[in-house]
């Protein structure tokens, strides 16, 4: 067993699994600590590199693309500080770190350990239920339904459309951007209702505007992590425009071959209650104008942008 102890925490290398434990450090960021554990399987690992600095150094693991659902839902975004797979490390234990990363490169070669991207997801993601309160309110994920309830402090427009729920089935994709205390971020739901609509995070239904304790919306990436674990894999979801390549140079180049994939596409239907969708919407978006809840500007602008789904 290869393992280091440090104030941000402790990695331990089995052979197997690489098993990271947050520190108990006041510096340790809230989001590591809630995020727990992660017990990091030896074929998920795309290298790793101990990085010297004259005062300490810095463990860093590179996991293969597609293999965690906390990599994918945060796309590289995380700060540093809150990155479960880099550990800083004092002066006087270079020479374990060390070990420790020489150990897993070694155990790597051993194992012929691919570094293409996997086809599944080989970590679980945080577990269910669970619930982050932000600066726009409260989400929770319990494995099958997301549930949105508004904060106070949520655009009026929000508040009057009441919690939002959705089935996991309906997400298409999670987007997720954090609040670095200058620009704001957002954790938005995309659904097959919602996929072309371009509505400003403060006044998306289907997106939490992130704007406050930097910290605390930063554990809106434990809900966007659970739920991107539970959605298609990237590799799935790539499937379709894989077909569309494997079709080769010679059919696509050939005499008129562009002009036939161009019909192909025109030919593809949108989805049968697309515009059902969207007529909803507006009688939705009538309601509130007549009510008083949306201003005459407010509402033009928010009929412009459905309008663009047509």
């Amino acid at each position: 067993m290869a393992e280091i102890i440090q104030r941000d925490g402790t990695w331990a290398f089995d052979g197997a699994t690489i098993r990271i434990t947050p520190g108990l450090h006041r510096s340790v960021p809230l989001f590591r600590q809630t995020y727990g554990e992660i017990a990091v399987p030896l074929e998920a690992v795309a290298g790793i590199v101990y990085e010297a600095e004259r005062r300490r150094g810095r463990l860093r693991m590179r996991l293969r693309e597609g293999a965690d659902p906390l990599l994918q839902a945060t796309g590289g975004r995380l700060p540093d500080a809150a990155d479960p797979y880099r550990l800083t490390v004092d002066v006087d234990r270079c020479g374990v770190a060390e070990y420790l990363a020489e150990e897993i490169r070694h155990a790597l070669l051993l194992d012929q350990i691919p570094g293409e991207p996997t086809a599944a997801y080989l970590l679980p993601g945080p577990p269910v239920p669970v619930s982050v309160r932000s600066s726009d309110g409260v989400v929770s994920f319990d494995g099958v339904q997301v549930r949105v309830d508004w904060a106070e402090t949520s655009d009026r427009v929000k508040r009057a459309t009441g919690p939002r729920v959705l089935d996991v089935g309906d997400v298409v994709q999670v987007e997720w951007l954090p609040n670095s205390g200058f620009v704001d971020g957002f954790l938005r739901f995309v659904t097959r209702e919602t996929v072309h609509s371009k509505l400003p995070a403060e006044k998306d239904p289907y997106a939490l505007d992130l704007w406050g304790n930097v910290s605390r919306d930063l554990l809106t990436a434990l809900v966007a992590t659970a739920v991107t674990a539970r959605l298609p894999h990237p590799s799935a979801r790539a499937l379709p425009e894989a077909g569309h390549a494997g079709e080769g140079p010679g059919r696509g180049r050939g005499p008129g071959g562009a002009d036939r994939a161009r019909r192909r596409t025109a030919s593809v239907p949108p989805p049968a209650d697309h515009h059902d969708v969207l007529l909803r919407r507006l009688r939705e978006l009538g309601e509130l104008h007549r009510d008083g809840v949306l201003t005459d500007e407010e509402f033009a602008r928010t009929k412009a942008v459905v309008l663009q789904g047509f």
